[in-house]
């Protein structure tokens, strides 16, 4: 079990999110930067899937009630374990009654605090995941509070002090590289995109979008010269996922996100690549981003560094456990 000692609004339990019940009008969820979870679970041994504190506001602090193995990945901050300092994206075990600070981060935007085998909440819907909008998933369907408990399974890891390089410095960016204040990313001309002027067009590709102060794990709202459209249509309701560009009347375009609307009716004008929707959540309030254009080709091509990186963690992890047991006599599934 662990307790929440210190924490801002929003910090949420999340998991991979509940796919496949948008015909009901309930969003998916989840992380917003699923590489990052992924790299923490694979590194605890847990399942892909196994819940995470999400963490967007700071400073977060948790107390050990019992011995615990975690990883907090996502960002790079200041991490301390009773005052002692720990890295991101290292496998650390806490003793019980021992404090984690997780301090406000110098990169990124979103932290992942993963415990080996996960944070036991109830499964609403195939999910453990956090329902903002709809108050439900996670615990009680709201954000972390102070005095709150999560139950975990109170296991431990038999080996520590490993951990995985950054996906941001495995996977570099092949949009183009990123001086801190603009994010590159990949986006195809979406379904309404014929519907904008050449000028508009021109502008989707050209322009260094603001994320805005009115964004959140919905969609962010981007600050721009607006988008003009040909001429004045309605469209029907659509299915909406997450990285569908949408352009409301004002002009402006808002990217959905995690929690998604299910449908929507703005005209659509591009769609960022799922290969890199983690860089958008790590996107900060303030931060520009560059659309650059691809195809559904390179989209699709796109996502094999990920699968690779996340493969080769995946063996890295099972020999180096396989080789640290056989150095200390620790047989496979003991438990320190």
């Amino acid at each position: 079990m662990i307790t929440i000692l210190e924490t801002s609004p929003l910090n949420t339990v999340q998991d991979l999110g509940r796919p496949g019940y948008r015909d009901l009008g309930v969003g998916t969820s989840g992380v917003m930067d699923p590489i990052a979870l992924r790299v923490g679970n694979i590194l605890l041994g847990n399942n892909d899937d196994d819940a995470c504190i999400e963490l967007q506001t700071y400073p977060f602090v948790l107390r050990f009630d019992a011995a615990a193995t975690f990883v907090v990945g996502g960002i790079d901050a200041a991490l301390e374990l009773d005052g002692r300092p720990v890295l991101p994206w290292m496998v650390e075990t806490a003793a019980a009654g021992q404090v984690l600070r997780i301090g406000p981060p110098s990169k990124g935007a979103r932290g992942y605090v993963c415990i080996a085998g996960g944070i036991d909440v109830p499964v609403v819907l195939g999910s453990r995941s956090t329902q903002l909008r709809g108050g439900f998933g996670g615990l009680d369907g709201r954000p972390l509070e102070v005095g709150d408990t999560l139950e975990t399974t109170g296991a431990t890891l038999d080996i520590s002090g490993y951990g995985a390089l950054p996906p941001s410095a495995v996977l570099g960016n092949p949009a183009g590289e990123e001086d801190g204040r603009t994010i590159n990313l990949r986006a195809m001309p979406a379904t309404d995109y014929g519907l904008f002027t050449p000028d508009a067009q021109q502008r989707l590709w050209a322009t260094p979008w603001r994320i805005t102060p009115q964004s959140n794990r919905v969609g962010y709202r981007l600050s721009g010269a607006p988008l003009e459209l040909r001429h004045r249509v309605e469209l029907r309701s659509y299915g909406v996922i997450a990285g569908i560009v949408q352009v409301p009347p004002a002009g402006e375009p808002i990217v959905q996100l995690s929690d998604a609307n299910t449908v929507g009716g703005y005209p659509r004008i591009a769609t960022v690549i799922e290969a890199d929707l983690w860089r958008l959540g790590q996107a900060r309030i303030g931060t520009r981003i560059r659309l650059h254009e691809c195809s559904f080709a390179e989209g699709v091509a796109a996502m094999r560094p990920v699968v690779a990186y996340l493969d080769d963690l995946r063996m890295m992890v099972g020999r180096y456990r396989q080789s640290a047991r056989c150095r200390t006599g620790v047989k496979s599934g003991d438990r320190a």
